[in-house]
């Protein structure tokens, strides 16, 4: 199956200080990704191009990063992601930043089941809170991202299986 996801968001903020939350990306002073809900992003040798690492079950490599413009990952785990992601911050006009999130890749059958009953319902709910993120950086009026039904039930079920313990 081909699966193309994207995400976009647009930030009343010049380019150079959506950029500068950027670099700390993956590190412990993370203003993008929402650790607080999910799962930390972490790479073995930081930001820069043949990094691995990920988040939760997926894994990627950097394929390609141009710090300020974009990042790109290469899948490597779940087994049957064939493709990328990309995150990419573009000025709209001086005044004005997109964001934007977009995943290309072919899955096998498998891999297909878990993209469409899984890991697309998270991986839009991680998103969409990362982008809130980055926008309540810059306003008081702070937004949040809300769970549907389907998210909460996976959420509760992983968070669960997580606390479970394996006989030895």
């Amino acid at each position: 199956m081909k699966a193309i996801n994207i995400h976009s968001r647009t930030i009343g903020q010049p380019k150079a200080k959506v950029s500068q939350l950027f670099k700390t990306l993956a590190t412990q002073d993370d203003l993008i990704w929402p650790c607080e809900n999910w799962p930390a992003i972490r790479f073995k040798n930081g930001l820069r191009v043949g990094s691995h690492g990920g988040h939760g079950r997926v894994r990627y490599t950097i394929i390609d990063f141009r710090e300020g413009d974009y990042i790109k990952f290469q899948f490597t785990k779940p087994k049957g992601f064939n493709g990328t992601h990309e995150l990419m911050i573009s000025e709209i006009d001086k005044h004005t930043t997109e964001i934007t999130h977009e995943i290309r890749m072919k899955t096998n059958f498998k891999a297909s089941l878990l993209w469409i009953f899984v890991i697309r319902w998270l991986h839009d709910a991680l998103i969409e809170e990362a982008f809130d993120k980055v926008e309540n950086h810059f306003q008081n009026n702070k937004k949040k991202t809300t769970y549907n039904f389907w998210v909460k039930q996976l959420r509760t079920y992983y968070k669960r299986k997580a606390f479970q313990t394996k006989p030895a």
